[in-house]
């Protein structure tokens, strides 16, 4: 298993399983002297982390993460930054019954087949356990954006047909709104029904998909890299490398294809000394670089794909069998919500990276 790594420069090492001792990241590539400590990752930890309400996961994970080199006396010395979380709420004998099944919608068939190895124990690699990294690691690429006056957020938009209505004029004010509602949707009267959707799956043993909006701010033009790097493309492999997600788009992404050319080009203006556009439909994109205008996506996420209903499946011999999980085992009734602080982090790390490499493009 060699893709464990994401980045050029800015680059990011995750490791670790659900259930195993402990999980981390190793960042390579931060530039010495940015201010970083313990508790501005455990702070976005804490976003992201198991057992905050009744519509997430009621998995108990204080999500403490430890510093293990690469910054002294509070700032980061430019050697490799290992960040350590450590497990404590597993039960992996609740697995011991279904070990022998292929579970529908689950990794355990594909990843049987490849490396013909499988940690059953809440999904071993293939767990959203491991996001809690990239989280830990995002913490610090918003820290390296914020010196450079770029700020990054995202919300719940959408679970199932209920769709918020959110502007994003002020990414400060968005993101305290969003951290504040329990399903991380802005739009209050939306977030209510969201709510009241996933409760129902949850008591019907079912689950709800849902779609999370990026935004960045700030951004000067230029970001990105023609032809195979372009800003876009490293945002979508980002986005699609995490677990449950199933679509991308950028601006108005799918719906560009349902618009006429004269609607969807961005005319240019002038805004005082600056180049502008007078819309954005491009989502802050043009050629792979960003445009200075603000970025923004969506990524869709399935429904969480362990419901507390009996399944049709085989064993691992082929022999037909009825897939049930185990009692007292606990899952997201909707993915979506935990993935917000996931896809802010996966976001800041793309442009954490690009911003360095941009350094690289003109003298």
């Amino acid at each position: 298993m060699a893709s464990n790594a994401f980045g050029t420069i800015f680059r990011i090492t995750t490791w670790g399983e659900s259930h195993g001792k402990g999980i981390g990241v190793v960042i390579d590539g931060c530039p010495a002297g940015l201010d970083i400590c313990d508790e501005e990752i455990n702070q976005a930890l804490a976003i992201r982390a198991p057992g905050r309400n009744t519509f997430t996961t009621p998995r108990k994970e204080t999500d403490l993460a430890e510093i293990y080199s690469g910054v002294f006396e509070g700032k980061t010395t430019g050697a490799p930054i290992s960040i350590v979380i450590h497990n404590h709420d597993v039960r992996s004998s609740s697995y011991e019954p279904i070990k022998h099944l292929l579970r529908p919608g689950h990794a355990n068939f594909t990843y049987l087949e490849k490396y013909g190895a499988f940690d059953y124990r809440g999904g071993g690699r293939s767990s959203a356990r491991e996001t809690a990294c990239r989280v830990a690691a995002g913490a610090v690429a918003k820290k390296l954006l914020a010196h450079y006056g770029i700020q990054t957020c995202a919300y719940l938009a959408a679970v199932g047909e209920v769709h918020a209505v959110v502007a994003m004029d002020n990414l400060a004010t968005l993101n305290a709104v969003t951290v504040a509602n329990p399903i991380f949707c802005p739009d209050a009267m939306a977030a209510a029904q969201m709510m009241d959707n996933i409760t129902a799956a949850k008591d019907a043993g079912d689950s709800l998909g849902g779609i999370v909006t990026f935004v960045a701010s700030g951004l000067p033009v230029g970001l990105g890299d023609p032809v195979y790097e372009k800003l876009e493309a490293n945002l979508a492999k980002a986005m699609m490398s995490m677990p449950a997600s199933k679509g991308f788009e950028m601006g108005d992404g799918f719906a560009a294809a349902r618009m006429s050319g004269s609607t969807h080009n961005d005319s240019f203006m002038m805004n005082q000394d600056k180049v502008e556009t007078r819309t954005n439909h491009a989502g802050g994109t043009l050629g792979g670089l960003s445009t200075g205008m603000p970025l923004f996506g969506q990524v869709a996420f399935k429904p969480t794909s362990s419901i507390n209903k009996p399944q049709e499946t085989i064993d691992t011999k082929g022999v037909q069998a009825e897939f049930k999980l185990p009692e007292g085992s606990r899952h997201d009734p909707c993915v979506a919500i935990r993935a917000v602080p996931v896809v802010d982090a996966m976001c800041a790390l793309v442009l954490a990276d690009a911003i360095l490499l941009n350094r690289c493009a003109r003298i």
